[in-house]
């Protein structure tokens, strides 16, 4: 087992190699919230993937997970970037396309933040009203 630099030991990887990138469906639920915590703010989201070894798939998470190793969604991004995911649950089903594995995410939160200037900049007085720099 390899060790990254921090000494934390290296994510074990579900890699999705083809198909178009997974949809994550942002989930509530208070069993998986539970599994979830982090020291960063996040949301847990479900993805839902057609594969021809669930069962498999969902072992090897929780061999990581019992060694104490933290297990990763590996895909590409719309923009063909390569993103990661930690898994914090799965389950593997039969349905009637074949199997399909369920993996239930950490998602970074999207902080969007609002500037508010207490004022209209166009009504503001003296010769440098406040602007913003994207």
């Amino acid at each position: 087992m390899k060790n990254e630099p921090s000494g934390a030991p290296e994510a074990e990887k579900i890699t999705i190699i083809e198909g178009p990138p997974p949809t994550f469906e942002e989930r509530a639920d208070d069993w998986v919230q539970s599994l979830a915590e982090a020291a960063q703010p996040s949301r847990t989201a479900l993805t839902r993937l057609r594969t021809f070894n669930g069962p498999a798939l969902v072992e090897r998470c929780y061999r990581a997970w019992k060694g104490q190793r933290p297990m990763q969604l590996e895909y590409r991004s719309e923009d063909g970037r390569i993103e990661h995911a930690p898994i914090v649950a799965a389950r593997s089903a039969e349905v009637a396309e074949g199997q399909m594995l369920m993996l239930w995410v950490r998602m970074p939160l999207e902080v969007e933040a609002e500037v508010d200037w207490g004022e209209d900049p166009s009504e503001a007085e003296g010769p440098n009203p406040p602007s913003a720099t994207p």
